[in-house]
């Protein structure tokens, strides 16, 4: 009942004349400060293992010897290859794409739209004469893996100038809003029951969410990135699923990212 109050507050702040996204933040991790007591934020940076104790001993021991290293090897062996015109991924990024997925997504004033790090890979492609890669293919995995790794442990500073605003309450409002033979939101399953079970497995809290992808996912038998899993949601919920990178699911990856603003990114990980 908590939850289900807190989340109508909350929706009560985008019909104000002003947004505010810093309210917003501060009300989300009040909510799980609240919902979740024995659980320190910075916590959630790992999901569902830190509500789990016995199983997040056994993610611990997967990640001795994690999945996802090959990866971060070959993604580090792809970002470093020259295209054709001699320029390479490194003439595209700030810091040459070293330490900044902190800063992904953020709202490019002159395209008017969110820019997450994996369409901004494909927009360097783009620039460089270079076929785009499939958003859901390995290649784009493993060199997002590899960008991400280098950006562990730095803190996500996700900026909403007054332009994005808009980009950004859509993002929320796609959170909230349920959808589906369900009628299921991302809300009702990471807020609503959060800590319980569904279909066996613990729902983790939002809180978290942006941190610590890509992800080697063992049901996908490879690495993905956040917007495969909003797909795999909406599916599993009975709702129409959208294409990668499309406008809906790009503003909702910049609202949850925003959520986690001040959080430490620990990407690539492991999930089951």
């Amino acid at each position: 009942m908590k939850a289900g109050l807190f989340i109508l507050m909350f929706l009560g702040i985008a019909s104000q004349a002003v947004a505010d996204p810093e309210a917003d933040r501060v009300a989300f991790e009040k909510f799980y400060k609240e919902r979740l007591p024995g659980i320190e934020i910075a916590a959630h940076k790992d999901g569902a293992y830190a509500l789990d104790a016995a199983k997040r001993e056994q993610w611990l021991e997967i990640e001795d010897f994690p999945p996802y290293e090959i990866a971060v090897d070959e993604g580090e062996s792809l970002f470093s290859v020259a295209f054709a015109n001699g320029k390479s991924y490194t003439d595209c990024f700030a810091n040459g794409g070293m330490g900044i997925k902190q800063t992904y997504p953020y709202f490019d004033l002159d395209r008017g739209e969110v820019i997450t790090l994996e369409l901004a890979i494909n927009n360097c492609r783009d620039a460089n004469d270079e076929a785009q890669l499939d958003y859901m293919g390995e290649e784009m995995g493993n060199i997002s893996a590899y960008m991400a790794f280098t950006s562990r442990g730095n803190k996500f500073d996700i900026k909403v100038p007054e332009e994005a605003v808009e980009a950004y309450e859509q993002g929320k409002r796609f959170y909230y809003e349920r959808r589906g033979q369900l009628d299921f939101a991302c809300s009702s399953c990471h807020m609503d029951i959060v800590g319980g079970l569904l279909r066996a497995e613990i729902l983790s809290a939002s809180i978290g969410h942006a941190t610590h992808w890509p992800t080697y996912r063992f049901k996908w038998e490879q690495i993905g990135g956040i917007q495969r899993r909003f797909l795999q949601c909406n599916e599993q919920v009975g709702a129409e699923s959208l294409a990668q990178q499309s406008k809906a699911y790009r503003n909702l990856e910049y609202f949850l990212t925003y959520m986690n603003n001040g959080m430490e990114l620990n990407g690539p990980a492991s999930r089951r």
